[in-house]
């Protein structure tokens, strides 16, 4: 077990006084079977007029809140604190053949898992299938192969075919793009690994949350370093979600802190809202800190 605290700031600055704000926010760390959130808040710079928490339709906490005095800027800090489980070196089940998979979830008992699986094989705002993603993906995917099998395949073909590029894409940028030019940042090779295990009618989900990064060596750790990420997590019959990171080629993903998940992108955003007042150029400034509190083997 490892214990994290994490600490997610993120400041606007509107460039002109706004009247009023609406957010809607996903930034503290959801329950699943090897995490265990102990504690979060989300407070915001200035104070919110109201805010209040709910479970979205994918089980995920949710955190609504309004600023309505005039404010020319806003923070949002979420904080938490939250034990992963490590996964020990255990082989994932390699499931069945990627071929049955249609089959397996259309007669399957319609539990949560299943109702979700069904829905991350089709298309959503930010993942549709083509052709193209199609033919990326057919080399891992030869007659008979586990599923789970060929997913580690495509995963590691997109870690060393693609080139992490922060300055490449936004979330405007077309899926195509980022699959012509081999490149893009994380949130890219989510939605690419998902929308090529989805055309060949596969199911897969979006993940959103955190991973710690280490400082060099020698070199001290800087508060605030850490970053957002997102992977993606395909549903194997028979032995449940498993979590693929195509940015790092890493299979469970253990040491990454799971935020939320959904179909894609748009379901998860960190922050979603309005503001109402007169225009002006907007900045952004981010800062994710990811510190290990303890860890204690299991």
């Amino acid at each position: 077990m490892i214990r994290y605290r994490v600490e997610h700031r993120t400041d606007y600055r509107y460039g002109s006084k706004q009247i009023a704000g609406q957010t809607v926010a996903h930034l503290v760390p959801r329950p699943t079977p090897g995490q265990r959130p102990s504690s979060s808040i989300v407070r915001t710079e200035p104070d919110n007029d109201d805010l209040a928490t709910h479970l979205d339709a994918f089980g995920n906490p949710t955190t609504y809140f309004s600023i309505t005095g005039p404010h020319e800027w806003l923070s949002v800090i979420a904080t938490s604190e939250v034990e992963v489980d490590t996964c020990g070196d255990g082989v994932p089940d390699p499931g069945p053949p990627w071929e049955e998979i249609g089959a397996l979830l259309t007669s399957a008992p319609a539990d949560d898992d299943v109702l979700l699986a069904r829905m991350c094989r089709l298309d959503s705002p930010h993942v549709a299938v083509t052709d193209d993603l199609y033919a990326y993906a057919s080399p891992s995917f030869p007659p008979g192969r586990p599923i789970a099998e060929g997913a580690i395949d495509l995963m590691h073909r997109i870690f060393t075919e693609f080139a992490f590029d922060p300055t490449f894409s936004d979330l405007s940028t077309p899926l195509a793009d980022v699959l012509s030019h081999r490149r893009g940042v994380c949130q890219d090779f989510a939605h690419l690994m998902i929308g090529c295990l989805r055309s060949h009618g596969l199911p897969a989900r979006y993940v959103s949350g955190y991973i710690e990064t280490a400082p060099a060596p020698g070199m001290p750790r800087l508060v605030g370093a850490d970053a957002s990420h997102a992977w993606c997590s395909l549903y194997v019959p028979g032995s449940g979600w498993l979590d693929l990171d195509p940015t790092n080629d890493l299979v469970r993903a253990c040491e990454h802190i799971t935020v939320a998940w959904g179909r894609d992108y748009g379901d998860v955003a960190p922050l979603r809202g309005v503001v109402f007042g007169p225009p002006g150029t907007q900045n952004l400034w981010v800062s994710v800190d990811v510190q290990r509190l303890d860890s204690a083997p299991v």
